[in-house]
């Protein structure tokens, strides 16, 4: 909170937060922000307390953030499209003693206290001082968020004040100034929202909230960026690959574009370092455990020959070890496991002894000791930098997001129509997808229905974007499941199509060719549904933005999801010529 202060003190009057409708100035955010937290104070909330943060996207939730912060407890953040079991578990299990959300986000919420609130206008001079608040100490807990659990449930990582301190006043990383506009983009409840939020308030800077990255995808965002005058972006490799490719002058008007959560691909380098932006690029690693990221690289140049972008090396103040299984280092060159030391790792997971002691080990090589973190990334040191292998364990990246299958597993075996479930991640780093195969527990299973009833309990990202019914699981000669086999099944897939309908017309011949490119499959049909092909909503939003920029055909955010089936879209393309849009 010294880190705000200081900010308020030195750009009071200088704006701190925007949204499309309200805008504050550091001294009416610290306000504002002060009000809360007294209000929090006389509720009884206070030091290691978790308050859960459940607002709509605007300059509300940084408020409320902050207004958490300074009485002293910790803000658990939850997406507003987190429906049902996710949600509810998150309340649980985080032991929330506070939600504080809106009337409209409230029903069906768990037995916990609510707080329906929205920030207002804080009169100056105040007429009373209410008294000082508690505050944190550097080891208190600021923020915890959930992440895909290796068990099938989601664990909660504990993030504290001196490890956020630690990440968003790291030299390492390139410097903001106050005349900097940072987009916030991020999901709440996605750590890169600490480096949006609290990088760019320690540097008296101005956060200014944007659409979703999906949203974002979805129209032109070197268009609005320039309109919202955003100089630093924190985004998903996944939603950089994908927007490059569709206009590689993408991000043009900003000064920095970091990478995070994915793979960062050769190509999309050189496209940018190609296009019009003229700013300096980085590529950012680090699992949420260490607070957003532990490393960087800048990329400048793309040899011809460069197979991956590196993760570089580590920020000022971590500690980064390649280990072979009894904890020696490997020789330069050779691929170990990452484990990361340092200022910036987390607690560990909340009420989850057992699996932190895991994960979180004594720092055997720091002077001060501290625990370093077991990252399961498979990495090696090439010329000082840090190249990324691969997971040791079955912990994949989907869309940038973190996810452990067995999560999905559970999710779908609690519905009483699955006896069975196996999920697998298929395709490209990048571009990975997941594939479900389900024995049924019943005669007839409705995959509709069984996606809509996953949907209210995962979020959208850890819905599988094809499901396999199967009789039995396969085997291996030794009686487990046979994961080479469902592999292959779900490699095969695509090439059993007993519907197969080749294109007829010039616009199915058109959208199947697209579609072909932007899925990764052969022989695509009028039958096709895009989603069972392997689409989800970022290459939706591609599809869209090529749709209208090669036909001038231009389709409602939705239209992909509802006319799904190429012969359908087709239709619906032809009916749209000249633009129109859709209804």
């Amino acid at each position: 909170m010294e880190l705000f202060a200081r900010s308020v003190r030195d750009h009071s009057g200088k704006s701190a937060v925007a949204d499309d409708e309200l805008q504050l100035s550091y001294a009416e955010l610290d306000a504002r922000s002060d009000a809360l937290a007294h209000r929090l104070a006389e509720i009884g909330v206070g030091r290691e307390d978790r308050v859960a943060v459940h607002l709509y996207r605007g300059v509300d939730v940084v408020v409320a953030v902050l207004g958490v912060l300074k009485a002293g407890a910790a803000y658990l953040p939850i997406d507003t499209r987190y429906e049902g079991g996710r949600r509810d578990h998150m309340i649980t299990a985080g032991e929330v003693r506070l939600v504080i959300t809106e009337p409209d986000l409230a029903a069906g919420l768990p037995d916990v206290e609510v707080l329906h609130w929205r920030s207002e206008p804080v009169e100056s001079p105040k007429v009373e001082s209410p008294g000082p608040l508690p505050g944190p100490e550097p080891s208190d807990a600021a923020c915890v968020l959930y992440t895909s659990g290796s068990t099938g449930q989601p664990k909660a990582i504990v993030l504290e004040h001196r490890q956020m301190v630690a990440f968003a006043l790291n030299p390492a990383l390139p410097e903001m100034s106050p005349e900097d506009r940072t987009a916030q983009v991020a999901s709440i409840s996605f750590d890169p929202a600490n480096f949006e939020i609290w990088c760019t308030l320690a540097a008296g800077a101005e956060l200014v909230v944007l659409p979703s990255i999906p949203e974002l995808l979805d129209g032109d965002i070197q268009r609005e960026l320039k309109r919202r005058r955003i100089t630093v972006m924190l985004a998903p490799a996944i939603a950089i690959n994908h927007a490059v490719k569709v206009d590689r002058d993408s991000f043009a008007p900003l000064r920095v574009l970091h990478s995070g959560g994915d793979v960062l691909l050769p190509s999309t380098c050189r496209d940018l370092l190609a296009s019009k932006f003229g700013g300096r690029l980085f590529n950012l690693y680090g699992p949420a455990e260490t607070t957003t990221a532990c490393t960087v690289f800048e990329v400048t140049e793309v040899p011809e020959d460069l197979e991956s972008v590196p993760i570089g090396r580590a920020l000022e103040g971590y500690h980064l070890y390649v280990l072979d299984p009894d904890f020696k280092p490997v020789p330069h060159g050779e691929p170990g496991e990452l484990w990361v030391g340092g200022a910036g790792v987390s607690r560990g997971y909340l009420n989850r002894p057992d699996l932190t002691a895991e994960r979180f080990v004594p720092d055997p090589f720091a002077a001060d000791g501290g625990a370093m973190y077991r990252t399961g990334d498979r990495v090696r040191w090439n010329d000082g930098v840090l190249e990324y292998l691969g997971r040791f364990d079955t912990q994949v990246k989907i869309r940038g997001y973190r996810v452990e299958p067995g999560e999905v597993e559970r999710a779908l075996c609690a519905n009483p129509d699955v006896r069975e479930a196996a999920v697998i991640a298929t395709g490209e780093p990048g571009e990975k997808r997941l594939v479900a195969f389900l024995v049924p527990a019943v005669e007839s299973l409705s995959l509709k229905e069984l996606r809509a009833d996953l949907n209210r309990r995962v979020a959208d990202f850890l819905v599988p974007s094809e499901f396999i019914v199967l009789p039995a699981m396969p085997t291996d000669a030794h009686g487990k499941r046979d994961w080479d086999d469902l592999g292959h099944t779900a490699s095969s897939r695509l090439r059993q199509r007993p519907d197969h309908v080749a294109p007829r017309t010039e616009t199915e011949r058109y959208l199947a060719e697209l579609w072909e490119r932007l899925l990764i499959v052969e022989h695509v049909g009028v039958n096709d549904d895009f989603f069972v092909l392997g689409g989800h909503s970022l290459l939706a939003v591609r599809l869209r933005s090529l749709v209208r920029k090669e036909l001038k055909v231009t389709l409602r955010p939705r239209a992909v999801f509802e006319h799904s089936v190429l012969g359908e879209l087709a239709e619906l393309v032809d009916r749209t010529r000249e633009g129109a849009m859709v209804s």
